[in-house]
């Protein structure tokens, strides 16, 4: 069940600096939200603070609230590890465990949260999880092959396969097309697209014509100068941000004046 994401008043730290100011947003279920803006503007820090895993940082902190489902996500009772496992995160490069196959990385998350398994049960999920990641006829005849065998775009939907085995209700996307070739990347693209019917996706790129492609709605973040925190600008339907912004700053940033 895709879940909304409320954001409100969250600001970011690392230690004593803030990092993101005052971010206020709301995500919309079963949509693309794709996040652009110049580097080290914060759209990656605000990413994972959506699943709790800026904190693994050491140092770091989040002041303000998350909400999914009306549940504030850094409220003193939510376990963040529960967090993690209902808001999935793909990475920029693909990371798949290079000792492990390729179902066994499918795997590799239902397993690290102490779920048994029947024999049966794991091959249905691997071959759904596969299926879902639009990889499973590439692979369905070398599973036990090492996911470190795979081409780069193929290793990124091994990462998105394992990342909805565990049946997330969001999916966090950190520049998951930047390492890979253009074909791989509009593989990736086609994906995000079929996804979105199941998932509440939220993608961070730094490729405007892919934000344009893929996304319902687009968050600009810019930041004033060095060590100032990254904002929010505006958020708006993509269509709408790309054609008539209501910032002057956002129109600059798109039609390439500045970042």
């Amino acid at each position: 069940m895709a879940q909304r994401i409320d954001v409100k008043d969250l600001n970011i730290y690392y230690g004593s600096f803030l990092a993101v100011s005052d971010v206020s947003m709301s995500i919309e279920p079963r949509s693309v939200t794709a996040l652009i803006g110049p580097s080290g503007c914060g759209k990656s820090t605000f990413l994972r603070s959506l699943n709790r895993m800026h904190e693994v940082i050491p140092g770091a902190r989040v002041e303000g609230t998350v909400a999914m489902d009306g549940i504030d996500l850094y409220g003193p009772a939510v376990d963040p590890v529960a967090v993690r496992r209902q808001v999935g995160m793909v990475f920029q490069r693909p990371n798949p465990f290079p000792t492990m196959s390729i179902a066994e990385n499918v795997l590799a998350g239902v397993r690290l949260n102490n779920k048994k398994i029947s024999k049966s049960d794991a091959a249905d999920l691997v071959e759904r999880s596969l299926v879902g990641a639009n990889l499973w006829k590439e692979v369905k005849d070398r599973l036990d092959r090492p996911g470190s065998s795979l081409s780069g775009g193929q290793q990124q939907r091994l990462c998105i396969a394992r990342a909805i085995a565990v049946t997330p209700q969001v999916l966090l996307m950190d520049e998951p097309a930047s390492a890979l070739d253009p074909i791989s990347t509009l593989a990736i693209e086609d994906l995000i697209s079929e996804l979105k019917a199941s998932y509440t996706i939220v993608i961070v790129t730094h490729n405007m014509q892919q934000a344009a492609r893929v996304s319902d709605r687009t968050g600009f973040f810019n930041i004033e100068g060095a060590g100032k925190p990254g904002r929010l600008v505006e958020i708006d339907d993509t269509a709408t941000i790309f054609s008539t912004p209501r910032q002057q700053q956002t129109e600059d940033y798109i039609s390439g004046r500045f970042g």
